[in-house]
């Protein structure tokens, strides 16, 4: 059965202790292809290896080493063996190494698509002082290339090709930490002459909590269904614009109104506060009614003036580094 039958699967071979993974695709190589023309006249010139010229990929210059007959040293004899090697490696500074997981290549030309060979389970290869090239000793059996009813070896020519992925040292690193109780976490702000206030909403001085900066904000007259009949509080992010759009941002906090009368509070807390970009305000419509609010005996209310205080009691803190 001609091997484009065939689904892609492991085969049984190995790789310096890795299984190599033989399978068919469609997509040419992202990288590289290799060409060559009148393989057995190649074959022919007893040339042990031929060395392609240098490509680049991963900001590093690379080449394919290739063994028409095989790498008789090291078990590829009666087989193709190919080998991507780093090229120009003297201009590396000392102790240079560079991982890399790759694939090699080869076109079958009458099914148009390619046969591929890769270390088995995603394995990477360190490219290093002492060892500057990895690769296949079985990458095809002679007898398979040349076998006609495969489309490996058309006209005496074959492509060969490469594909790369330079896994780079630069990682961005992002940290999540949640922290309880964070120091200097809250606000107390006196709104005086209340009865006077006129405006759809007041903000507070801010804070800054977790490295970003808090206020609250209240409607006096409460705000959509509860207009006319509810003090709506909230707590709001005020630096949200910074934030990249899918940034978001935990609070876990406390909205409280004292009685000045008994020295108390009236507290509501809210521990689903994921804020973020078009979500800044989290809080209550219906913090406390006005008609419980203006009740004198509760002392809300007291010379014309409500202190609000808000606490944040878990704040969440990403850090990114480069």
């Amino acid at each position: 059965m001609p091997l484009s039958d065939l689904e892609p699967k492991p085969t049984s071979s190995a790789h310096h202790g890795v299984g190599i993974s033989k399978s068919v695709r469609d997509q040419p190589p992202a990288d590289y292809l290799f060409k060559i023309h009148s393989y057995s006249l190649l074959m022919d010139t007893k040339v042990e290896k031929y060395e392609s010229n240098d490509f680049q990929v991963g900001g590093h210059k690379w080449k394919l080493i290739l063994y028409p007959s095989g790498n008789s040293k090291s078990n590829g004899k009666g087989h193709v063996s190919l080998y991507l090697a780093l090229a120009d490696t003297e201009n590396l500074i000392d102790g240079w190494e560079v991982n890399v997981n790759f694939k090699l290549f080869v076109f079958d030309q009458k099914n148009n698509n390619y046969l591929t060979v890769q270390d088995g389970d995603g394995t990477v290869r360190k490219f290093h002082e002492m060892k500057s090239e990895w690769g296949f000793e079985q990458l095809i059996s002679l007898e398979e290339l040349f076998d006609s009813s495969h489309g490996y070896l058309i006209e005496d020519s074959c492509v060969f090709g490469a594909e790369i992925f330079v896994i780079g040292h630069s990682v961005k690193w992002e940290s999540l930490s949640l922290v309880k109780d964070p120091p200097h976490a809250s606000i107390t702000w006196k709104l005086e002459k209340f009865s006077t206030l006129d405006k759809t909403f007041y903000t507070s001085n801010s804070i800054t909590v977790g490295e970003r900066d808090w206020r609250i904000k209240v409607f006096p007259n409460g705000e959509a269904d509860e207009k006319g009949k509810s003090l709506t509080v909230h707590l709001e992010l005020t630096n949200c614009e910074r934030f990249p759009p899918n940034r978001t941002l935990y609070a876990k906090f406390k909205l409280r109104i004292l009685d000045q009368l008994h020295n108390k509070y009236y507290e509501k807390t809210a521990s689903n506060g994921w804020f973020n970009s078009s979500s800044r305000i989290w809080g209550y419509g219906k913090f406390i009614s006005l008609s419980e609010l203006n009740e004198a005996e509760n002392g809300y209310l007291k010379d014309d003036t409500i202190i609000i205080e808000a606490q944040i009691l878990t704040v969440s803190i990403v850090k990114i580094s480069f």
